[in-house]
């Protein structure tokens, strides 16, 4: 096939070019891979800039993303790549393979940076998902600031820079201009835009931003940063985005009120369900919230059928059109798979690439999905137009991921339509207040670095 670049990726593509160190931020569906390979071919073989690339992204877009762009372009399949995944001995092989572009799992950083420091072979870099950079302790962090002085091009790709707030960017930036712009140390950065927000003694929780922090942080940033919305230049289908309610009796309300002040739970014989802390507290309401919570002693203790109820309808509803369902515990899983049996109805967990085909083949009713697995890369906008959360997720990131999943590029249907399964007065109400208000920060992270094409705003 024959690529031809929207306008919106020729000036993505001219950016990264000219600016040796450069932050993508295109919005899921925008063609982030093929706009990248795109520079990567010019700099290589045209401006004879670049000798050799190293791709990190995560381990589903390390083994085919990456190596299905290239292989499917007339333009690029000249490139040359070797896929660092697998074994120790595979990887070793991979390696040492003679390539034009080399492509590691995040997770395998930190080994190949011991394999080859000091002698890097790549003068560039690019990292598929720069929100997996976001904590400045993590290996991998640690692992690519040790390589990131020998690279005289870093880009760092993303469609979520800020899913939990302005913190994030420290360490993101960091491995682009290697600290130049927010400073080299996060206490610098602490210092200068946060204030602090809850402690404990001498233990800090909670960094507040500063009223100018937004702003100035923005400004830093913005010479090497470009940002493009999909709905800006893309025929996207229109979104629905909506919230079925359900509530709880009485009694599982007083459960739930009860739980939610003493950390433990009242009148069961033969199990205890407590919470520790804040931390497991939230997690055990919003498994309440679900209508199944684990026990102290990992035993599933039903508590309430209504989001089950809600979604047999939505699958009712939904006339024999493929249903995703967004899930997050185990339990959830077990519940709903037991749920869909009595309506003889197919549920199929979207695990392997073989359940991905059939999914986007029609050939999968209803698919179930974990967010954590539904990341960067994954493609089911042929299958389906109606996405379900069961239960609901804190991360942003996560979220408009697997919403993503749907809403994008390449989906049939006019619209999509995504539906949140919400228990009235419980801690998903909270969760979804949380998640727009992450949103709407992040919205203005984009339109500060927003991109402009043709001569007018894009």
């Amino acid at each position: 096939m024959k690529l031809k670049l929207h306008d919106y990726q020729e000036v993505t593509k001219d950016f990264i070019i000219r600016t040796p160190y450069a932050a993508v931020i295109l919005d899921m569906g925008m063609g982030k891979t093929a706009t990248t390979l795109s520079a990567i071919n010019e700099l290589m073989f045209d401006r004879y800039e670049v000798y050799k690339v190293l791709v990190i992204a995560p381990l589903r877009v390390a083994t085919t993303v990456w190596s299905d762009e290239i292989d499917q372009w007339e333009e690029l399949n000249h490139l040359r790549y070797s896929k660092i995944v697998g074994t120790p001995k595979q990887r070793q092989a991979a390696l040492e393979k003679d390539a034009d572009i080399y492509i590691v799992n995040r997770e395998n950083l930190p080994w190949l940076v011991e394999q080859c420091s000091p002698y890097f072979k790549w003068d560039m870099v690019v990292i598929d998902e720069l929100s997996s950079f976001k904590s400045w302790q993590s290996k991998r962090f640690k692992a690519f600031m040790a390589m990131r002085p020998y690279m005289k091009r870093v880009v760092g790709l993303t469609g979520t820079p800020s899913s939990n707030g302005l913190m994030d960017l420290f360490a993101e930036f960091k491995v682009i201009d290697g600290g130049e712009r927010l400073g080299r140390f996060i206490g610098e950065y602490r210092g200068r835009y946060f204030r602090e927000g809850r402690r404990n003694g001498n233990v800090v929780y909670e960094y507040l931003p500063m009223d100018y922090a937004e702003c100035q942080i923005y400004d830093k940033i913005d010479d090497i940063t470009i940002s493009m919305k999909a709905m800006d230049y893309l025929d996207m289908p229109e979104l629905i985005s909506t919230k079925k309610v359900v509530r709880l009796t009485d009694k599982e309300k007083a459960s739930y009120s009860q739980f939610k002040k003493d950390y433990i739970m009242a009148d069961l014989e033969d199990t205890e369900v407590t919470a520790a802390n804040a931390a497991s507290l939230s997690n055990k309401l919003v498994q309440m919230a679900n209508g199944a919570v684990y026990s102290d002693d990992q035993q599933v203790v039903s508590l309430h059928d209504q989001k089950l109820d809600a979604l047999e309808d939505i699958i009712e509803a939904a006339n024999g059109e493929p249903v995703l369902v967004a899930y997050w515990f185990k339990h959830d899983l077990k519940r709903i798979e037991e749920r869909l049996a009595k309506l003889k109805v197919k549920g199929t967990v979207l695990k392997t690439e073989e359940d991905i085909r059939e999914w986007n083949k029609g050939n999968v009713s209803v698919g179930l999905l974990h967010p954590a697995s539904s990341g960067h890369g994954l493609n089911l906008q042929k299958g389906g137009h109606h996405l379900v959360w069961f239960g609901l997720t804190w991360s942003l990131e996560l979220y408009q991921q697997t919403n993503a999943r749907l809403w994008r590029q390449g989906q049939q249907a006019e619209t999509v339509v995504i539906q949140h399964i919400v228990t009235e007065c419980t801690i998903d109400e909270e969760i979804l207040k949380v998640l727009e208000n992450k949103d709407a920060q992040q919205a203005r992270l984009l339109e500060a670095v927003k991109a402009q094409v043709g001569g007018t705003d894009g």
